[in-house]
């Protein structure tokens, strides 16, 4: 994997409020994440770790405050944001009439990968998805196969910050052993990588550093 260094905080957010709606979803956040770090973002249903991530990926403005990623500015640099974040959420993010293979090269040729064809077999065999399966159309799949994939073209896009939530939903025991082998291997390679999760023991032994959102806002850290 690549190797990143920075001069200044991988995320950094000060009073952060952003809108869903005329609805606060967060109001007042205050974050810093540096290079390398694994942080589990805990808290209830509606606390406003989605709402954090997708900020973080660039796809939701702050309505005050300053968000800046990579010390890029969201709203200002958006672009240049997405370029360099890597978000899984609930959606797949998949071309559900692409093949798995035709969906994990489409990603890597847009992440200008050298050998795209190869770096996608070699994304989808850190993912476990077998051979037979790369001629499926993504509308074929179960649940768990479709969130392999959609892990693949994570993997073969190397993102310099992963975002992440709730990732093991939908996978069998081998898929989690297998994307948490990946999120020490990012962060080992200088990768920062936020996981919103509610499996706390899970990702608990990925990450030292643990935040509880309630109410939008950041109630506790623990490191």
């Amino acid at each position: 994997m690549r190797q990143y260094v920075y001069t200044v905080p991988v995320v950094q957010l000060r009073d952060v409020v952003a809108l869903l709606g005329r609805f606060p979803a967060l109001a007042g956040v205050d974050l810093d994440v540096d290079e390398g770090e694994v942080v589990l973002l805990q808290g209830p249903n509606g606390a406003g770790k989605t709402t954090l991530l997708r900020l973080c990926a660039g796809l939701i403005p702050p309505a005050s405050g300053e968000a800046r990623i990579f010390g890029l500015d969201v709203v200002s640099q958006a672009r240049q944001v997405r370029r360099r974040v890597g978000l899984i959420g609930h959606a797949t993010g998949l071309y559900r009439d692409l093949t798995v293979l035709e969906n994990v090269v489409f990603w890597a040729r847009a992440s200008r990968v050298d050998n795209p064809v190869d770096a996608a077999k070699a994304a989808m065999d850190r993912m476990g998805i077998e051979t037979r399966l790369a001629d499926l159309v993504v509308d074929r799949l179960s649940a768990g196969q479709r969130r392999r994939t959609s892990i693949a073209t994570m993997v073969v896009r190397r993102p310099e910050l992963w975002l992440l939530d709730e990732p093991h939903a939908g996978l069998d025991q081998s898929g989690r052993d297998k994307l948490d082998a990946l999120i020490l291997d990012a962060a080992a390679a200088g990768a920062t990588v936020l996981v919103a999760s509610h499996e706390l023991e899970r990702v608990g032994r990925l990450s030292p550093r643990e935040i509880t959102i309630a109410g939008g806002a950041v109630v506790s850290h623990v490191s």
